[in-house]
């Protein structure tokens, strides 16, 4: 017969014994969201407010935490590491994830998009969610949305407004295969340095331009070490928020629920901001004294075209088709 004293002992060490059996079932899962991208940027702005409303919305189940600015490496380190599991989400460019499945880099050919509108066609149609599942099948992780980056423009410490005038200028692109095939229709010299070094490498003259955004433009301050902006508009650019299979799989209905609509919205988000700081910041650089130049954007598109399909990128005929057709 036991004593109350053991009994006290017994009963205290079933309880911790139910604890440790109830403990993974409620126990809070941390999750990193790794960008390379700045914290005053909507992206990294929308992230943090995704995280926080996952959290709200599976109960403090899910603690995500967003490292910004390359803290955990750079675009193609981040993409190692969701397929390694070192990070669990990330925000990359469609051309990092095309270096995996090549049709995802479809809307990086330069001028394959006609404007804003084509974009948002794209975002919404079969056409993406089609290329998406291939992704989705060669590596199990799962795209959830598309988010406008912006028009990417070339930028340079001299006026350039015609394809001519950028014949062998070094010009940095980001280290994925199909920023190439802009550089190539314009004969210049392709210098593919990670995003984190671009400002430096511009202000020793390791290159002679760069070609982003106007927001990242400015959220860079690329425009203090270059002194004109080309409104080139060459490539339309989008970044995907995808959600590491490591995770994916491991979520329920409900949960895979709350994800896809958080990040959705927290994309839809982020691209009304960068839509909306786009269209004034050309008058925001003139402010600033740096020279705004209008390029032939026709004769810019007639030197891509004619790359769209020779093989390089990596999407069918087909895909290619189903993309202009899109209205």
């Amino acid at each position: 017969m036991l004593n109350w004293t053991s009994r006290i002992a017994l009963g205290a060490t079933f309880a911790i014994a139910m604890l440790g059996v109830a403990g993974p079932a409620s126990a809070q899962t941390k999750l990193k969201w790794a960008h390379v991208y700045e914290t005053s940027e909507p992206y990294h702005t929308e992230a943090v407010w995704a995280a926080d409303e996952i959290k709200k919305r599976t109960n403090g189940k899910y603690e995500i935490q967003v490292f910004p600015a390359s803290q955990l490496g750079n675009e193609n380190q981040i993409n190692e590491g969701l397929g390694l599991g070192t990070v669990d989400m990330i925000y990359t460019g469609v051309a990092f994830a095309g270096s995996i499945h090549k049709p995802m880099a479809i809307t990086n050919a330069p001028y394959v998009l006609r404007d804003f509108d084509h974009w948002k066609a794209y975002r919404e149609s079969k056409v993406f969610r089609d290329i998406a599942k291939g992704y989705e099948d060669k590596t199990k992780h799962k795209v959830i949305a598309l988010t406008y980056y912006g028009q990417r423009m070339v930028t340079a410490n001299k006026a350039i407004t015609k394809p001519e005038d950028m014949k062998g200028m070094k010009l940095r692109v980001p280290p994925a295969p199909l920023f190439l095939m802009f550089t190539k229709s314009v004969g210049a010299n392709a210098t593919p340095i990670a995003f984190a070094e671009v400002y430096l490498a511009l202000q020793q003259g390791t290159v002679d331009g760069q070609e982003n955004p106007l927001p990242t433009i400015m959220a860079k301050k690329f425009y203090e070490v270059q002194s004109h902006i080309m409104l080139s508009g060459h490539i339309t650019e989008s970044l995907l928020t995808i959600v590491g299979s490591h995770v994916w799989a491991k979520l329920s209905d409900d949960e895979k629920k709350v994800f896809n609509e958080v990040l959705i919205q927290a994309a839809a988000k982020a691209t009304d901001q960068i839509r909306a700081s786009e269209q004034k910041l050309a008058d925001e650089f003139k402010k600033l004294g740096k020279t705004v130049v209008e390029v032939d954007r026709a004769a810019f598109r007639a030197a891509a075209l004619p790359l769209h399909n020779d093989g390089s990128g990596g999407w069918s005929q087909a895909e290619y088709d189903a993309l202009q057709a899109l209205k």
